[in-house]
């Protein structure tokens, strides 16, 4: 398996996470399990790198098993959820635990000279921020409510972040389901979990505060993951794709 990732231009860095490539160059198909992360997708497949389809994916509050055939690739873009508001300019609701076929040109990407990464990725950068500076003002509400919850990993409760960004919880919350399918409670909860995943890689199987105790902990992971802390740590196969490209520290 060859995999590739990198980050957006400096413009975009509130929006996009990151981009990806995966190509599958055995005989072999590759099963992965894919974790949640707060993200969504862009995704565009290929086989034996000519270009099929066109997905994009919402929020995934569970575990999603992927299988990738041989001379299978795959590219995506890693968004942050203000680029359904700036970016892709529609509601992800819909896709919430699923995805969306979108057309073979979506954003042109039929026309991009895959499997060239960088390339790609440099032709995406000029045209999303094209995007960006045609779209309107962020609202500041949202921006600090989104960094907020990055930097605390989602540890803090749905009224704390709203005394931060003086934004009723109510507002929030038909803010958040309207948008993205889910309360912010939830979505902060699958942050929080993302940001386990580092400790666990590294062998520290309970991972520091942020949890009440080890058995709410590991219930909030099986039901995200489903699986425990050991089989995470353990990533037989490379299984968990997350865990096997994220950087030990």
């Amino acid at each position: 398996m060859v995999y590739k990732e990198c980050k957006p231009s400096v413009q975009l860095a509130e929006l996009v996470r990151s981009y990806w490539w995966l190509d599958n160059a055995s005989d072999q198909q590759l099963d992965f399990t894919i974790l949640p992360d707060g993200c969504f997708d862009l995704i565009v497949s290929f086989d034996n790198y000519r270009q099929g389809e066109v997905s994009l994916t919402g929020i995934w509050s569970q575990q999603v098993e992927v299988s990738i055939q041989p001379n299978q690739q795959l590219f995506g873009i890693r968004f942050t959820l203000l680029a359904a508001d700036y970016l892709l300019q529609q509601k992800i609701s819909d896709c919430y635990n699923s995805e969306e076929i979108k057309p073979y040109d979506f954003w042109q990407v039929n026309e991009l000279p895959f499997p060239a990464f960088e390339a790609v990725v440099a032709k995406l950068n000029d045209y999303m921020v094209s995007i960006l500076e045609k779209s309107k003002a962020m609202d500041t509400r949202k921006q600090q409510l989104f960094r907020l919850l990055q930097q605390t990993h989602g540890a803090e409760t749905v009224e704390y972040y709203a005394s931060q960004v003086f934004w009723s919880q109510r507002q929030i919350n038909r803010y958040f389901k309207d948008r993205f399918g889910l309360p912010l409670k939830s979505y902060a909860k699958i942050l929080k979990l993302f940001a386990s995943y580092e400790s666990i890689k590294g062998g520290r199987l309970y991972p520091d505060g942020n949890y009440f105790d080890q058995s709410h902990f590991i219930k909030d992971l099986k039901k995200h993951t489903g699986n425990n802390p050991t089989d995470l740590f353990e990533n037989k196969n490379d299984r968990f794709l997350q865990l096997t490209t994220l950087p030990k520290k």
